[in-house]
């Protein structure tokens, strides 16, 4: 889809530097170069060089024309999913990415396309037929060229749908159809915590938390008001760069000058967080945020020696006092890469079960819904192998010792920061009594201990 509004906005704010957009073809072809898609066999120094590496999902693209620049792009399924977003200040010398508003609005609008097709990319007749649906969508959710509603699935497949919905003129665009029926309200905060442990004097760990929280807002009306306040306890880090859905009409500037890159002083926002909006029909995630917890909820360790032609593990894991001990699950899962299948294992759990994935490569501790009174549990193995084949895991970067435990786990009712809705503190500006339900959850997400007697990965800035 092109907009030559766009192209005309950003024509005016490059003048002469500006970059033309070249035809659909050409522009596929220069994309799946810088993509190393076709000709990744040739070295081309522009590509290639390792001065250029990309940490991102934004690129240059070379044209006949010149560079264009930013494509966002990415690979998902099988299919390539790309957009050139405005950005609106001259392009040389090229702005941060953070200053670049067009560039998150373009990864939701291309994320919500990923949301609408992905459930059918195994049934090519659906998949074809949903992508033929997509630019009567983008009519909707993009209709000049700024996303105004990037929950594809909820808009209106057919255009004789459209032309036919009622206008309000105080409905707002990304409330694109009108609820009826019993109000309710549903609010889930969902924290995940990333993690890396290394159980070494001269490495430091890492541990990050952030957080979402999603409503699902059923009431009547075209335009109903809706303000709902997230608390922390007394003593709770404070929420920082936080991020809101554009439904939301104001906030507290302090609230978002909160950033993770600077230390925290008294003087930083610590609540309550107030959010008045007017929901979108479906499902949204009202806000983003990060916390600095002083502590992640697991602490472990790891040890893998070699003796001769068998390996020696163990796993030592501590359950922090401060979390709340109820587990929906939770379970370590110890990778072997490089090795053969496993062909004798002896070992001891002082809680739980110990399984042998099918491949023979993984061994899964179950923990289970709860740790013991201690709230530490431990393992101790000894693990020889059989001859390597194609079928069993490699990695370049676990050779040798250099080996992790990945843990899986996921606490309901609970989140890290202790930050929570008062269900009595949501106001909703509209007729009748709605039910409202608060829920929240911890989920572990790239929680890795590493074996501390071998060289891992290290991580000195945040994850």
């Amino acid at each position: 889809r092109r907009y030559p509004t766009v192209e005309i906005r950003a024509e005016n704010f490059n003048g002469s530097t500006h970059v033309p957009l070249p035809s659909d073809s050409a522009f596929l072809k220069a994309l799946l170069f810088e993509l190393r898609l076709i000709d990744d066999h040739i070295f081309v120094e522009h590509r290639d060089t390792c001065t250029r590496i990309n940490h991102s999902l934004v690129y240059s693209v070379r044209t006949e024309g010149g560079d264009l620049w930013p494509v966002l792009a990415f690979q998902r399924s099988g299919l390539i999913y790309a957009c050139l977003p405005l950005v609106e200040e001259p392009v040389e010398p090229r702005p941060p990415l953070l200053t670049v508003s067009g560039l998150s609005q373009g990864l939701a609008l291309l994320l919500g396309i990923v949301d609408y097709i992905s459930p059918s990319r195994k049934n090519e007749a659906e998949m074809s037929a949903k992508i033929g649906q997509l630019r009567n969508l983008l009519i909707q959710a993009c209709p000049l060229g700024t996303p105004l509603n990037t929950n594809i699935r909820s808009l209106n497949s057919s255009f004789d749908d459209i032309q036919e919905m009622p206008t309000d003129e105080n409905q707002p665009a990304w409330r694109s159809s009108a609820y009826r029926g019993k109000p309710q309200v549903n609010v889930c905060i969902t924290e995940k915590v990333k993690c890396m442990q290394y159980d070494k004097k001269d490495v430091v760990d890492m541990w990050q938390v952030y957080g979402a929280v999603n409503c699902k807002c059923d009431i009547e009306g075209s335009a109903p008001n809706v303000t709902l306040t997230l608390n922390l306890p007394t003593n709770g880090p404070p929420l920082q760069d936080i991020v809101v859905h554009h439904c939301v009409t104001s906030v507290d500037p302090a609230m978002l000058m909160s950033s993770s890159a600077e230390p925290l002083d008294d003087s930083v926002y610590n609540g309550p967080y107030r959010f008045p909006f007017i929901p979108p029909s479906d499902s949204f995630n009202l806000c983003y945020y990060t916390s600095q917890v002083p502590l992640p909820p697991i602490l472990g360790c790891y040890q893998l020696t070699e003796e001769g032609s068998q390996i020696k593990i163990t796993v030592n894991l501590k359950l922090h006092e401060s979390i709340r001990n109820s587990f929906e699950y939770c379970e370590a899962r110890i990778p072997f890469f490089n090795r053969g299948p496993i062909a004798q294992l002896e070992y001891k759990v002082s809680y739980g079960q110990l399984d042998l994935s099918r491949e023979k490569s993984l061994l899964v501790w179950v923990i289970g819904q709860k740790f013991p009174k201690s709230l530490e549990v431990s393992l101790t193995g000894t693990v020889s192998f059989g001859t390597a084949g194609k079928e069993h895991p490699t990695d370049y970067v676990c050779t040798g010792n250099t080996a992790y435990v990945k843990l899986y786990f996921r606490i309901p009712d609970f989140t890290l920061t202790g930050c929570y809705v008062d269900q009595h503190s949501i106001q909703i500006f509209a007729p009748g009594k709605p039910k409202i339900t608060a829920s929240r959850e911890l989920i572990s997400s790239d929680y890795y201990i590493w074996n501390s007697k071998a060289p891992a990965p290290t991580v000195y800035k945040t994850l």
